[in-house]
This record gives structure tokens, C-alpha cells and sequence, in this order.
């Protein structure tokens, strides 16, 4: 009896230690996956950029738990506010969670935006963005978005742009990182399990977003081109 529990024991200790090492495989594979898929499609300076008609800003807190300006919020509002000014984007979709009246990510952006000199017709407000799978998700079939430019920090961007493309929009990411704050460990493992979690979501369980709701494609105002700008120009000052 003795010896048959040692080796049920053993049994079952040698399938743990299988299990660990499955689970240990399929975190940093999927990590690293995650990474090198995305990698190229990333730019690490505004001015680098890929232009785009349409900026998706994720949202997140304005504060932070200790009760200080939360710098990833403001890194974020400040790049894309630094891309409307040098027209690499035409529009922003500010896409957050607004789940309690007290809490509201997209209008908390819209008026540091706004306050940043971004015209309110070059914003539309997202109320529904509860995640980054539901952000995307909802560009894609609510706002009717094949193409976009991801604006976020450098360690949520590789997710966000794997999401993007795999669900296909041709999406590329801007960097929006304060080199002034350091990532703590616990964001970083954070979104190592996140990652992991995301190919399950696409892969496995075949997530669907908390809230869709009828399309609202983003209509952007097309400019007239140069050519036909220049004429009636000339027509206005040789004509009194």
C-alpha cells in the first residue's frame, strides 16, 4: 500500500512538473510571438510615424491610485495631439471605459485633448472601449475602420497591434511613452499574461466585445485638391 502511494505521488508529481513546464512554454512562446509579429509595424518617434486618417487613443485612467496625474494618460493625449498638429492623422477615436458615471475615460480625453488645441470635429468618443480587444473590435464594426494608427505606450502596443491585424485592419502603432517614468514589474508581468490571454481570445474561446450597437462610420471632410484650390485663388485676385 506504502509503495502504491509513492507511486501515484510520483505520478502526479511528474505531471505537474509537465504541466508547469507546458504553461511556462506557452507564456513566453506566446509572448514571444506576440512580439516578433508586430515589431515592424511600430515606430518608436511621432515624427516616424505612419500616417494615417484615423489615430485610435486607448484609454486609461487621468489619475492614478495614490492620487497623482497618471503620466501614461498624458503621454498618450500628448502624442496624439502632436500628430493632429503635423497632420499625420486627420481624426482621433478616443475609445474608453465609461461604465459609471463617475468614471470616464473618452470625455476625460476629449477635454485634455481639446485643451491641447485638437479641434472637437477631429475628435469622436468611443464609450464603449472596455477593453483593448473590445476597442478594436468596435473600430472595426462600429466606426467601420479598415486602417488606423494605435497610440499608446510601448508595452501595450505589440497586443494592441496583433489584435488589430488579426481582426483586419491594416493598424500600425505610435509610441507614447514618457522616458521620464520607469514601467513597474507588475505592469510589465501584467501584460505578459495579457498577451497570452489575447491569442486565447482570438484562438480558443473566440471572444465577441461586451457592446457593438449599429455601425457609426467616422466621416472625415475631404479636402479639395491643390489643383482645383489654385484657380479659384488666381479667379479671386485678377477678377476686382
Amino acid at each position: 500500500m506504502h509503495n502504491l502511494l509513492l507511486k501515484w505521488l510520483k505520478r502526479l508529481l511528474m505531471s505537474l512538473g509537465a504541466l508547469s513546464l507546458l504553461a511556462t512554454l506557452l507564456f513566453i512562446g506566446g509572448n514571444f510571438w506576440v512580439l516578433a509579429t508586430t515589431a515592424a509595424y511600430i515606430e518608436r518617434q511621432p515624427q516616424q510615424c505612419r500616417p494615417a486618417e484615423v489615430g485610435i487613443v486607448f484609454g486609461t485612467s487621468h489619475w492614478t491610485r495614490s492620487g497623482v496625474r497618471n503620466p501614461h494618460f498624458h503621454a498618450r493625449m500628448r502624442t496624439a495631439a502632436t500628430l493632429i498638429e503635423q497632420s499625420q492623422v486627420e481624426h482621433l477615436l478616443l475609445s474608453g471605459d465609461n461604465r459609471t458615471q463617475a468614471y470616464n475615460e473618452p470625455r476625460a480625453m476629449w477635454r485634455e485633448l481639446y485643451r491641447r488645441g485638437v479641434a472637437p470635429e477631429q475628435l469622436t468618443m468611443d464609450f464603449a472601449g472596455f477593453s483593448t480587444y473590445d476597442t478594436l473590435a468596435r473600430a472595426r464594426d462600429v466606426f467601420q475602420l479598415d486602417k488606423a494608427l494605435l497610440i499608446t505606450q510601448s508595452w501595450h502596443l505589440p497586443r494592441a497591434v496583433y489584435i488589430g491585424r488579426e481582426l483586419g485592419i491594416d493598424v500600425t502603432g505610435c509610441v507614447a511613452d514618457d522616458p521620464t517614468v520607469a514601467v513597474g514589474w507588475r505592469l510589465k508581468l501584467r501584460e505578459w499574461a495579457a498577451r497570452v490571454a489575447t491569442l486565447g481570445d482570438l484562438y480558443v474561446w473566440k471572444r465577441e466585445p461586451y457592446f457593438l450597437g449599429t455601425p457609426e462610420p467616422i466621416e472625415i471632410p475631404r479636402r479639395a485638391p491643390i489643383d482645383l484650390i489654385l484657380p479659384s485663388l488666381n479667379d479671386r485676385f485678377t477678377h476686382p
